[in-house]
């Protein structure tokens, strides 16, 4: 469904894209990571087909998406991370406009649009102007336009970020649904999210591609210990000491939180107490469980 061979993508002297290739087929959610500014929206946009690449090859279901946009935007649904409307539209408007726009018959826009007004929670709201939407709803509307065309590929550019803990709630069950039928894009934030929904992630930091796996893969090779632990004072010489450790494998300090990677439990849990007695400071809290999404991806771009 995707194919990326060695894109790069220049702006003057910044290289936001440095050769990324990555290869996915099969419906499914794939998650795409990074912090800001490491090159996920440009990427998405060039797979959109709205940005330009400097160099290298991008189809998408076999389509050429430079040279074949008309057929690319008939399999494909997009909605970018700020969505834009005719604010002076309704909700229902907007969506009859939509479903013109891909030649599809009036009784078929009708029905596409009661539907997925309807599953995206804003029918009751489909004869206001959008310019009286709240960012929420704007949200829905837009993952609602992107599936007027019913795509192969829907591309999502962080569809959680302007919504409530329900409305989270709300569209994760939705993309689980979906996800059944077509392939998901999705780029976000909130990893906590993307760990519960993806089957497939894909990291990039700096322009490059520094993790490409399915999420049982993932989680089989990075589930070495973790140990959480917070401490009454930040102890400067207490994180000198454990980096100094042979049993620890990766080290993350907020203060005085700490986040341990271990190689062996019974070493560490043999260990670690004395360490933190004999640095003064007192245990605060203590626990032990396996990596998350997010405990990766911070190994992963530090």
């Amino acid at each position: 469904m995707i194919y990326c061979e060695n894109v790069t993508k220049k702006y003057n002297s910044f290289q936001a894209l440095n050769g990324i290739s990555f290869t996915i087929e099969g419906n499914g959610c794939f998650g795409f990571l990074g912090r800001n500014g490491a090159g996920k929206t440009t990427a998405i946009r060039i797979l959109a087909g709205l940005l330009k690449p400097t160099s290298g090859i991008v189809k998408v279901n076999g389509l050429d998406v430079e040279q074949e946009k008309e057929k690319l935007a008939e399999i494909m649904g997009y909605l970018p991370q700020h969505p834009a409307f005719y604010e002076y539209m309704t909700g229902n408007e907007w969506m009859h406009w939509v479903g013109q726009l891909f030649r599809l018959e009036k009784k078929t826009v009708e029905e596409r649009t009661e539907n997925l007004l309807k599953d995206c929670g804003i029918w009751e709201a489909r004869n206001r102007k959008i310019s009286g939407y709240s960012g929420g709803m704007k949200q829905r509307l837009g993952l609602a336009q992107a599936l007027m065309n019913r795509p192969k590929l829907l591309i999502l550019d962080e569809p959680v970020s302007a919504l409530d803990p329900v409305g989270r709630h709300e569209m994760l069950t939705m993309i689980m649904k979906l996800k059944e039928d077509m392939m998901i894009f999705m780029s976000s934030h909130i990893l906590e999210d993307v760990e519960k929904i993806a089957d497939h992630i894909i990291m990039i930091d700096k322009g490059e591609i520094v993790l490409s796996s399915c999420m049982q893969e993932l989680k089989s090779t990075y589930t070495s210990p973790v140990i959480r632990f917070s401490l009454s004072e930040a102890k400067q010489e207490l994180t000198k000491v454990l980096n100094e450790q042979e049993w620890v494998m990766d080290i993350q300090v907020n203060m005085a939180d700490y986040i341990l990677h271990v190689k062996d439990m019974t070493i560490a849990s043999a260990q670690l107490p004395k360490l933190i007695s004999y640095s003064g400071a007192m245990l605060v809290s203590y626990q032990v469980d396996t990596p998350s999404l997010e405990d990766i991806f911070l190994r992963k771009v530090r």
